[in-house]
């Protein structure tokens, strides 16, 4: 299960903030990944700078995680200083492997 969104995320390392300062994203996230858009030959500029994917085993992982006390004072608090919260986007899926 995988929780991402795209966001404004000008500086890089925001995710190295997360895994090593949160007991609790070690407790509850199976993976963590920002993708950084490249250049791409004949197609659009993207209209995100980042592509954050974080995954859960499950949804009581997730909620557990992002309702925690330390998520809600701290960490979620923070995302303003490096996510532009007008053009955020966020979803919540279960992964289908079509190839691979």
């Amino acid at each position: 299960m995988a929780g991402g969104g795209g966001a404004q995320a000008p500086c890089r390392g925001a995710g190295e903030r997360l895994r090593v300062e949160r007991v609790e994203a070690k407790q509850y996230i199976r993976r963590f990944v920002v993708s950084y858009p490249v250049p791409a030959p004949n197609c659009p500029e993207p209209d995100y700078d980042s592509v954050v994917e974080t995954w859960f085993d499950s949804m009581d992982d997730l909620n557990a995680l992002f309702f925690c006390e330390n998520f809600l004072k701290t960490v979620d608090p923070d995302h303003k200083n490096f996510v532009d919260l007008n053009s955020f986007g966020s979803i919540i899926c279960e992964e289908e492997v079509v190839v691979g």
